[in-house]
Parts: structure tokens; C-alpha cells; sequence
């Protein structure tokens, strides 16, 4: 089954407490990842500092995330954004000034150009097979250690086993490899943002169970 945009809807059964975010809640959407991300090594590399984050995840959360794919909240300490692979991941022009205009204001030197070349590096990089795509997941400080991330990418999870589909993330932070080990996915590939940065951690998970 397909939604109104064409891609593939999915039966994704919501737990108490997490709700499906709406086209209005990308400044809450983006500003829980942008806590989650203000510590986290590529991200660092990029901007220089934590600075451009809540304008970069708020930007990507309104212009791609909630049209072209999902997003969920756990209240407002926990976040998901997801896409299928089929998705159009690219800002248009307007969103795209106004984000260049904030990552020079806010950022270090050079953060616009390792920007663009770390989501041209990402997207070659990207699988050709058709997946669910999860582009960050995150809560705010004082909600770690919860077990939010869990109960977020779960149902989600769930989903994409019924329907049969693999799903893919990029790990920018050593120390979540595990989380994402225990949810099924395993690496592919290490592979640097850009010259001289840290790399990124490329992983699948195959769907668990049989045919639908």
C-alpha cells in the first residue's frame, strides 16, 4: 500500500506515549535530535560545534522528513526520523540558503563545505536496494539510559519485519554501535564524512521472521 506521496505505507502500531509527530511539531522534532546529536563526533567534525545543530535538524525535520517519510515523539524527550529509500532526502533552495546562511553564522570555518561533502559522501554511499531508511533517532540528556531509544525504533522494527523490508542507518557514534547490534543491525562498511574526518559506522538489518 502506497500513501498519498507514493511511498510504501506501513501498519506501524504506536505504543502509549509515542505518537506519530505532525507537520507542525519539526521545531520539537528537531530540537530533541539536535540534544541528542550536540555530543556526537561527526556531527562535531562538521559544524565545528553544537551551535547550527537545532537549526540543521529543525530545517531537515520541516523541509524532508515529515512530508517525504515519519517521524515519531515519546513526549518531549525522545525522537525518530525515518524515510523510505525511495524518498527525495534533498532540501529545496529556499531551506537550503537559510541553512547555509545559519551553519556560516554559527559554525566554525569550513562547516558549510564539510556539510555538503558529507551528504554527498552519505547519499554515494547510501544502498541501492530498496530500505527503510533511519536517519537519526535521539533523546534529550536527561532522558538517557531509559530505554526510549528501544521502545521508539521498536514498532518501527515490527513494521518493516511484517512487510519484509531491511532497513539502514548511519552510526556517527562509536558508543551506539552496540544499541544498534541489539536491535539486528550489523556493519557493512566504515567510511569517513569527509578527508580527515571520523567515520561512519553503514548498517542493515535484515528483516526477522518469515514471509509474511
Amino acid at each position: 500500500m502506497m500513501d498519498r506521496g507514493g511511498m510504501p505505507k506501513l501498519d506501524i502500531s504506536l505504543p502509549e506515549g509515542t505518537l506519530a509527530a505532525s507537520p507542525d511539531d519539526w521545531r520539537q522534532v528537531g530540537g530533541i535530535i539536535a540534544e541528542a546529536f550536540s555530543e556526537d563526533p561527526v556531527n562535531l567534525w562538521i559544524f565545528g560545534n553544537a551551535a547550527p545543530m537545532p537549526t540543521v535538524f529543525r530545517s531537515l525535520a520541516k523541509s524532508v522528513y515529515l512530508p517525504r517519510g515519519f517521524c515519531h515523539l515519546s513526549g518531549d524527550v525522545g525522537a525518530t526520523m525515518w524515510s523510505h529509500s525511495s524518498a527525495d532526502r534533498e532540501l529545496s533552495l529556499i531551506p537550503t540558503l537559510a541553512l547555509v546562511a545559519s551553519v556560516i553564522g554559527k559554525g566554525s570555518k569550513g562547516a558549510v563545505k564539510r556539510a555538503l561533502g558529507a551528504s554527498s559522501i552519505m547519499q554515494k554511499e547510501h544502498p541501492k536496494t530498496p530500505h527503510l531508511y533511519l536517519f537519526a533517532i535521539g533523546t534529550r540528556k536527561a532522558a538517557r539510559g531509559k530505554g526510549l531509544g528501544k521502545a521508539l525504533m521498536a514498532p518501527v522494527l515490527a513494521a518493516a519485519d511484517r512487510d519484509r523490508l531491511p532497513c539502514y542507518l548511519e552510526n556517527s557514534n562509536p558508543a551506539n554501535t552496540g544499541f544498534y547490534r541489539s536491535r539486528g543491525f550489523e556493519r557493512m562498511k566504515l567510511f569517513e564524512a569527509g578527508p580527515g574526518g571520523p567515520p561512519l559506522e553503514a548498517m542493515w538489518r535484515e528483516p526477522r521472521g518469515g514471509p509474511a
